[in-house]
């Protein structure tokens, strides 16, 4: 064999090996991909994930699994996405929790933009601030004045710390400089029960089954925690514009993100994929009548308003004196 041959065939090798990893990137997907829930299955972050797990095995022709991983408020779940493989077989479904179980509890390792890309913003769900009808409250003022007027703090349930539910409720003491008590249950159905037994004052109830007591009698509601109306509840005004309390917003958003350093190709097909399923009109139907007011974002998108919810909550957390539990 020549000199010359030999450098041919090296250098065919060469540019073969170089293409291996772009062939398999066009080859993406060509096994199955999951989706991590770091919550338990029926819940609202579950059924987000089954909607758009079932379009994209149908697109894929791969299936795509929904894993459960609960635990911890969700950070046992996101650490094991954090710590998968990087090649786009693995995504996580991520909520409010994901930018704040950071400052929140102890031993958390990762971070929600240093170890995790966005695919896609999704949407979010509005809490509604409902009161038992036993407190004499109509309105954000009065509800506001009241609580100022209290000889002790009125009480506000939540699904647990951390959780949106939690976190509308701190965020309304600090902007209105007023004191509530939190009391944390193990999950929203707890919570709802002693709201409406009356044992509780109030809580920043997700929209869809607030308004469900709300027109049951059951409940009052007084306000919607997002920056805009609640298509669920389009008479009701936000705490912001209520209150007049600019700086009030909350809301339980969501979306689905990969581990950081997922090749750039396979992110910008998931991204566009994800993108054209979320206009599907079965796709949008079935999200709404979860209560969610759609606001697709690109990965940037979404991953500058992760960090800027991390950065805002941590604040929020320190400036309450929460400790990480």
């Amino acid at each position: 064999m020549t000199l010359n041959r030999r450098t041919l065939m090296a250098a065919a090798a060469a540019m073969g090996l170089a293409a291996a990893p772009a062939f398999a990137q066009e080859a993406y997907p060509n096994k199955p991909i999951r989706i991590i829930v770091p919550f338990t299955a029926g819940g609202i972050v579950d059924s987000i994930a089954r909607t758009i797990g079932e379009k994209m095995s149908t697109r894929y022709g791969q299936p795509v699994v929904v894993e459960n991983r609960a635990g911890a408020g969700g950070a046992i779940g996101t650490d094991l996405a954090a710590k998968a493989p990087a090649d786009g077989y693995t995504l996580l479904l991520v909520s409010p929790g994901h930018a704040v179980a950071p400052t929140l509890q102890k031993g958390v390792s990762w971070h929600p933009t240093r170890d995790f890309k966005a695919v896609a913003g999704i949407g979010v769900v509005p809490n509604v601030i409902v009161v038992h009808p036993s407190v004499p409250a109509k309105t954000m003022p009065e509800l506001i004045d009241l609580a100022k007027k209290a000889s002790a703090p009125m009480t506000y349930a939540t699904a647990g710390i951390g959780t949106s539910n939690h976190l509308a409720a701190e965020l309304l003491a600090q902007e209105a400089g007023i004191k509530l008590t939190h009391v944390p249950y193990k999950g929203q159905p707890d919570a709802l029960n002693d709201l409406l037994g009356g044992r509780v004052d109030l809580m920043p109830l997700t929209a869809a089954l607030a308004m469900q007591h709300v027109k049951a009698g059951k409940l009052r509601a007084l306000a919607v925690t997002t920056a805009s109306r609640a298509s669920a509840a389009p008479e009701l005004p936000t705490v912001a514009e209520a209150a007049k309390l600019p700086n009030y917003e909350v809301g339980t958003w969501f979306g689905l993100v990969a581990p950081a350093k997922t090749p750039e190709p396979v992110m910008r097909k998931l991204s566009a994929d994800v993108a054209d399923i979320l206009t599907q009109p079965d796709v949008k139907a079935k999200l709404q009548g979860m209560g969610m007011e759609l606001a697709p974002q690109k990965g940037a998108e979404f991953d500058a308003f992760v960090d800027r919810e991390f950065t805002k909550w941590s604040k929020v957390i320190k400036q309450a004196g929460i400790e990480p539990q």
